[in-house]
């Protein structure tokens, strides 16, 4: 069976609208997940702050329990805080309840296996086969495991994030951060890391619950983010998502700094700080090429491309034998000698010492780097297959230039490039148009537009 043939599973766990799925799904979903690993595993399960998750939470639980896994309850926790603790502390795998970045109505369960990152594909066909099958294992009455609570985990991995960074360069220069925890769980590590690295620390939507902003961190939902940073003489600001894995800076006179341009900027300090690892970075075809030929390829860093998913990057930096970072255009970034799946917290830390050690303001950070002109948008569409074969469509009708087409269709041409690919977590497409000219970036976006309005009109005759 083709990864492409999964079901349920998609760029990042299984996602779904918590009232409009069989409230028994969630249940059969972890029994299948409990029944592909051993009996007796030990499992440590954790969740977001969505609303949803009262509804699904304890069903999880108890599925994973039915079908033979120990279960460690790490209750609230960002999703970097708990891949954390499954690879240091030794579990067999990691539950997380969360819908990530997805509208306040969706809920979803990510699988997380020993070394801390997500279930490949090939994990996730086996769960569906089991799950579609019912080929659910169940433990005996007198093998169920009690549930234990885990209410150290994100004590366990503050310290991890704060042995990372020297706190003792905070000493020369006090600095001052706000950081918008999206009414979720990174409200539980990042001002905490910050202020015992001895940084003051402001917090917006900061309790958890129904969110004051949408959960995905964007320049439309950081208006509020952007206005207190520059009012209260901040540093910098930051936002994260729902489950804390990605963070999006606001530099000091609150300007909004895309994921592409952070990573760029965070890249360089690790290679700087870290000169033995290797020379090369693994990002997602979603992020910008021209950024990535301008300032990683020709200062001699090789670019390895995947598929968008941070799951995809991380297993590639192990297949290749490691990179000088991981990241996404989305503010997903990995620290690898910390972990190498994106983390929301340690980027934050990471980027408040490169402020102090560089001794330059977040601006003047940014500014260092010339900004292409990038457009990115969303289309609706009825199904991912819809959107794979506007993407083939397009492939067709740009084959003179260079393509890469290993996540939708992405075409690199003499003065501009541009990614089409279905969203792998919503029923979108996702177009990304990038120029050094705006006019061009903006004539290629409404040719695109127009191509892919024929496609739809086309499918639907």
């Amino acid at each position: 069976m083709s990864t492409d043939a999964r079901k349920l599973f998609g760029t990042d766990g299984v996602r779904w609208v918590v009232d409009k799925n069989d409230p028994e799904f969630p249940l059969r979903l972890a029994m299948a997940i409990a029944s592909y690993f051993p009996k007796g595993a030990r499992a440590l399960i954790g969740r977001d702050g969505r609303i949803g998750n009262n509804s699904v939470y304890h069903l999880v639980i108890g599925g994973l329990v039915s079908a033979g896994t120990k279960v460690y309850d790490a209750d609230y926790i960002p999703t970097p805080a708990l891949q954390y603790c499954v690879k240091e502390l030794g579990f067999d795998y990691g539950v997380v309840v969360t819908a990530s970045h997805n509208p306040p109505e969706w809920v979803g369960i990510k699988v997380v296996l020993s070394d801390g990152i997500e279930a490949p594909p090939r994990v996730d066909l086996e769960i569906e086969s089991i799950l579609f099958e019912s080929r659910f294992r169940r433990a005996s009455w007198f093998e169920l495991k009690p549930v234990e609570r885990f209410e150290t985990a994100i004590d366990y991995y503050i310290e991890g994030v704060k042995r990372r960074i020297d706190s003792e360069k905070f000493k020369k220069k006090e600095l001052k951060v706000v950081v918008d925890c999206a009414n979720s769980v990174s409200a539980l590590a990042t001002p905490r890391v910050l202020k015992e690295l001895g940084i003051k620390t402001l917090t917006i939507n900061a309790e958890i619950g129904i969110p004051h902003r949408p959960y995905e961190p964007t320049p439309d939902s950081l208006n509020e983010l952007m206005q207190i940073v520059k009012a209260v003489g901040a540093d910098f600001g930051v936002a994260h998502d729902g489950d804390g894995d990605r963070a999006v800076f606001i530099d000091e006179m609150g300007n909004f700094v895309y994921g592409d341009i952070s990573a760029v900027i965070l890249s360089q300090y690790v290679a700087e700080k870290h000169p033995n690892l290797p020379k090369r970075v693994v990002t997602a075809i979603s992020t910008s090429h021209l950024l990535s030929e301008k300032y990683f390829v020709e200062k001699g860093i090789e670019v390895v491309w995947t598929k968008v998913g941070f799951l995809n990057i991380a297993r590639k930096i192990i297949e290749i034998g490691g990179a000088l970072s991981g990241f996404e255009d989305n503010g997903g970034f990995a620290y690898v000698i910390h972990q190498l799946v994106r983390d929301g917290t340690m980027a934050t830390a990471l980027m408040a010492e490169l402020i102090v050690e560089s001794n330059k303001t977040l601006s003047k950070l940014v500014n260092t780097i010339q900004k292409p002109y990038i457009i990115r948008t969303k289309v609706p569409i009825t199904s991912r297959e819809e959107g794979l074969i506007i993407a083939e469509k397009l492939r067709k009708e740009y084959q003179g230039h260079e393509i890469f087409d290993i996540d939708g269709v992405k075409v690199i041409m003499k003065d501009a490039s541009f990614l089409v690919r279905p969203s792998g977590t919503e029923p979108l497409l996702r177009i990304t148009v990038e120029s050094w000219d705006k006019s061009r970036a903006d004539a290629l976006l409404s040719e695109l537009l127009r191509l892919v309005d024929e496609a739809r009109r086309g499918l639907n005759k």
